[in-house]
């Protein structure tokens, strides 16, 4: 982001309105969200969104309004209503799930669909606009809009912080706390109320289709970085807001580049470097975690066959022949490596052409590191 793109941020009322809607947008979506990642409830996002589409065409239809108050509403309503009939099935049947939340999402959509495409077929020319909630437009948010998606938001986080103990105990072990007494069935129904919001203000910016990835992306991303809830919500959060405003600076930098597209790129990608680099879950720390472990087993395992052959060859000339160091290790193309390495720290020492032995402080480090179960001084 160079100096003049973060200038226009301040300057911009169109630039600076898209990117206070987008980053409050982010970060009730990805704080909100980490609970539904940590209870696997993560498509829940996806169908609560395509479950919202009938709900605006029906508050459109009775109000005649398209302001985002009524439309919201009126969104949340058949979210609600289709996250209550998801657990509604899963409750009273033997339909898994996945398979109830399928039903849902594509029988609600389907509708929301059909009743689109008739408010598209009237007369009047007011229901102009309604099909941007499938794929959002972040760029008509307007200050109406970005006060809408903050009130609510903000309603949203303040429930959460209020019910935060009941939350965490929802989330990780519900089972005790009904033998507690808490009323976990209501709490489940509140947290996916709240999620329910988080998803409904996003619509407009980021669509129906792309939602979801504000809910999971930013939770799966901060989930790598922390194992504590109190840091992963906030960081999810931050992680949502900073992805808002990068993509409306993004799409505000190119012509005809859609907002809401962009967002969701940048916020999958904090996912996957999250995924990749995370310093305790990240795939690439954990390969040099492991990288270092197999080069610290084969050290130990070079240092434990000189101990064993000059505890067989005590009272002999000193120095074994790294060949005989090579027939005993599983990995020979590894044992001259080891040995240099094990030279230069001052483990083992050279006692002729390619002779070693070990040296007083390799028996101690050796010594140290049984000790210890094998990890690496």
């Amino acid at each position: 982001m160079d100096g003049e793109v973060f200038t226009r941020i301040f300057t911009d009322y169109t630039l600076r309105t898209v990117a206070l809607g987008t980053a409050a947008l982010g970060f009730v979506s990805g704080a909100l969200g980490s609970f539904a990642v940590l209870r696997k409830q993560a498509l829940l996002g996806d169908a609560t969104s395509h479950a919202a589409l009938p709900g605006i065409a029906v508050a459109f239809l009775l109000t005649g309004s398209k302001a985002p108050l009524v439309l919201v509403l009126g969104a949340a309503l058949a979210g609600w209503l289709g996250t209550l009939a998801i657990m509604t099935i899963v409750g009273l049947s033997r339909v898994k799930y996945d398979t109830a939340l399928g039903m849902i999402l594509s029988v609600f959509f389907g509708v929301g669909l059909v009743l689109l495409t008739f408010i598209q077929r009237r007369p009047d020319a007011t229901q102009a606009g309604l099909d941007t909630y499938l794929f959002g437009q972040a760029a008509t948010l307007l200050d109406r809009d970005v006060k809408t998606i903050a009130g609510l938001g903000a309603i949203a986080l303040l429930a959460m912080a209020l019910l935060w103990k009941e939350l965490k105990l929802l989330s990780f072990d519900p089972d005790f706390g009904a033998t507690l007494g808490f009323p976990m069935r209501g709490l489940d129904i509140i947290l996916t109320s709240l999620i329910v919001i988080a998803i409904v203000i996003g619509l407009q910016a980021v669509g129906v289709v792309l939602m979801s990835a504000m809910v999971v992306a930013p939770a799966a991303a901060a989930r790598q970085w922390t194992d504590k809830l109190g840091i992963m919500v906030p960081l999810a959060g931050v992680f949502g807001a900073l992805s808002g405003v990068t993509g409306a600076v993004i799409s505000s930098s190119a012509t005809r580049m859609p907002t809401g597209p962009v967002i969701v790129l940048c916020v999958s990608a904090v996912a996957v470097a999250s995924l990749l680099l995370a310093p305790n879950r990240g795939l690439f720390p954990q390969w040099l975690r492991s990288r270092r472990q197999r080069h610290a087993v084969r050290k130990e395992a070079v240092l434990s066959d000189l101990r064993a052959l000059e505890e067989q060859h005590a009272g002999e000339a000193p120095g074994h022949s790294a060949a005989v160091l090579r027939m005993m290790a599983p990995n020979p193309a590894g044992v001259s490596p080891r040995l240099q390495e094990l030279s230069d720290r001052g483990w083992v020492a050279k006692t002729g052409s390619d002779e070693w032995t070990i040296t007083e402080e390799g028996l101690r480090a050796l010594e140290a590191q049984l000790g210890s179960g094998g990890d690496e001084r």
